[in-house]
């Protein structure tokens, strides 16, 4: 996958298109993402020790990762991901501006 955890990304397909937050987690097998802020859907929830009451809860569901876009750091636009080799080890660089994503 060409994104990883904590990365910044942008929506570019789907209901929340434009939106923009930070990957929560990835789900590798089935090629979906989990976005802070996006693609929320109600759940209903039962009661339970954690939330006692219950009751209808708004919780972020997995998007395809075709859908997202990696921002690049340096201008916080959209870019695509390379891949190269820095002091022998595989590293993502932004193609807009070349700046190295893996520190």
């Amino acid at each position: 996958m060409f994104v990883k955890k904590n990365d910044k990304v942008k929506v570019i397909a789907g209901k929340d298109k434009g939106k923009e937050g930070t990957i929560e987690k990835v789900l590798p097998k089935q090629h979906r993402v989990i976005v802070k802020g996006v693609n929320l859907v109600k759940k209903h929830q039962k009661p339970s020790n954690a939330n006692p009451n219950g009751g209808i809860v708004e919780v972020e569901a997995a998007i395809d990762a075709s859908n997202v876009m990696l921002l690049d750091p340096s201008n916080n636009q959209p870019t695509r991901i390379g891949h190269k080799i820095v002091d022998g080890k595989k590293v993502r660089f932004a193609k807009k501006s070349g700046e190295v994503l893996d520190k």
